[in-house]
């Protein structure tokens, strides 16, 4: 399954995403094999494609739906993943190009003062809104003046109760969690050096000031740009970018001159949390900072295959699906259960619009949104922290890119004309060949390559894993460890 970033146009998911071949040294962009596009990360979608839209900061470009970086090798050539995606497919919240499709959560676009041009729709709603107290002012001196003309002094004054006691909100409520979350979130502006960029929101990871948000929020102010982060209290400080991963859409922001009073959030297991449970979102959808609302956890281990829209490369989740709305701008933001312990980072939503943040028209949330497992963002946002590059498990065999829903089948041809399965990669020694085509990864079913993708990205290099895949009509299990690539090219 694809989705849309908020901000971009997430082409569908295909069957088979690009599985990691290469070590960390990346190779030259390879050919596809008859037509079956292979372990490159794909290239961006082109229009019409649909899938789930990303919600990406301002206007950000769409995740390619089922592809993610590729080990050892650029994108796919045209034709190549993803195919035309049937409709219905979720998209990302920002609304990317293409037919109905899950988007990415991306930050909403905001306006820069003038005389930079602005690409956001603060403007618009700020109006609306103008117009609303307008209005309201308007009715309620109109009713002010008439009231005064007809009191012919025998109305009677009455007094309210000011004795009901004060308002407590326990620590389980909607409102206690929110009370207790808002302070550590912050609203995430990031301006290119050409001054595009847009809003996002991000979460405080730990007292030295560093803060978790997702790779396409902060992607504009990567090379030279400008880069704020302001709390619930007005409070603005200036951040770095500290790491970014492409394939995870996930990045850590560092806060210049960080305050002494942080007030990291818990981190809850998302192996643990259970369709039904109540989730809390907050994020700040089309620039409204702080907002928080409400849903439950719809489904778990979704596969969302997304692209920021520079085609290059795509990021891949098994996602927990929740209807909580969530929409661009809330992009990075926290998805919390009903204690208040971070479970996701959202990402990405399921849209019917065509729109993409920065375009003619945005897409909106239809209670199908897709946070990051807090397990996964955990595990990457302290290797970016620790060395400013991700790491990617791998099983060292290309995948074909081709929709298909009989799972991920091995090609006969490498990315950039290396071998499909790597020479003593994992897949080598777990006796894989070209023309497998695998259908489990442990208990998870593998219907495509990039559900293939982003299931082995839950995992840690090292890991054990347990492949079921099918040769010559007959199903076979192997057990494999993973190997590992640093970096996103």
């Amino acid at each position: 399954m694809s989705t849309e970033n908020e901000g971009t146009a997430v082409p569908p998911a295909p069957s088979a995403p690009p599985v990691p071949v290469d070590a960390p040294a990346a190779s030259a962009p390879q050919a596809p094999d008859a037509g079956a596009p292979t372990a490159p990360i794909p290239p961006y979608p082109s229009a019409g494609a649909q899938g789930p839209e990303l919600v990406h900061a301002g206007p950000a470009p769409a995740y390619a739906s089922a592809q993610g970086p590729q080990h050892g090798g650029a994108g796919g050539p045209e034709g190549a993943w993803p195919p035309p995606q049937p409709p219905g497919t979720p998209s990302y919240p920002d609304g990317g190009a293409g037919g109905a499709g899950p988007t990415g959560v991306w930050g909403a676009g905001y306006q820069q003062p003038a005389p930079k041009p602005k690409n956001g729709r603060g403007g618009l709603v700020a109006a609306i809104l103008v117009a609303a107290l307008v209005a309201g002012g308007l009715g309620g001196g109109l009713g002010y003046t008439l009231a005064k003309n007809n009191d012919n002094g025998s109305s009677t004054t009455l007094s309210a109760s000011d004795s009901g006691g004060s308002v407590k909100r326990d620590a389980g409520t909607v409102a206690g969690v929110a009370q207790k979350a808002l302070p550590s979130t912050v609203t995430i502006e990031a301006e290119s050096t050409s001054g595009e960029g847009g809003t996002g929101t991000g979460f405080v990871f730990d007292t030295q000031g560093h803060i978790v948000t997702n790779n396409h929020v902060v992607a504009d102010a990567v090379d030279g740009g400008k880069l704020t982060a302001t709390f619930p209290n007005g409070k603005k400080y200036d951040a770095e970018v500290v790491g970014h991963a492409q394939g995870y859409d996930v990045a850590v922001i560092k806060l210049k001159n960080a305050p002494s009073d942080l007030r990291p959030l818990t981190l809850g297991n998302s192996d643990q949390v259970a369709v039904g449970d109540s989730t809390i979102a907050i994020g700040a959808p089309f620039g409204l900072s702080n907002t928080v609302t409400t849903g439950i956890i719809s489904a778990k281990n979704r596969p969302v295959a997304s692209s920021d829209g520079s085609g290059s490369n795509a990021s891949y989740m098994s996602a927990l699906q929740t209807d909580a709305s969530i929409n661009p701008g809330n992009s990075g933001g926290p998805l919390l259960d009903a204690q208040g312990n971070v479970i996701g980072i959202n990402s990405a939503i399921q849209s019917t619009s065509g729109g993409g943040l920065g375009g003619t028209s945005q897409s909106g949330s239809i209670g199908l949104g897709f946070a990051i497992p807090i397990n996964q963002a955990k595990y990457v946002a302290q290797q970016l922290i620790q060395t400013g590059k991700p790491v990617y498990a791998k099983i060292g065999a290309s995948v074909s890119l081709e929709d298909s829903s009989g799972g991920a089948k091995i090609t006969t041809e490498g990315a950039g004309g290396s071998a499909p399965v790597e020479a003593g990669g994992p897949a080598a020694k777990a006796g894989l060949k070209p023309g497998d085509v695998i259908t489990k990864l442990d208990d998870h079913v593998i219907d495509s390559g990039p559900t293939l993708i982003g299931e082995i990205w839950t995992h840690k290099p090292g890991d054990k894993v347990k492949i079921t895949y099918e040769r010559d009509g007959k199903t076979r299990t192997v057990d494999l460890t993973l190997g590992s690539r640093t970096g996103d090219s």
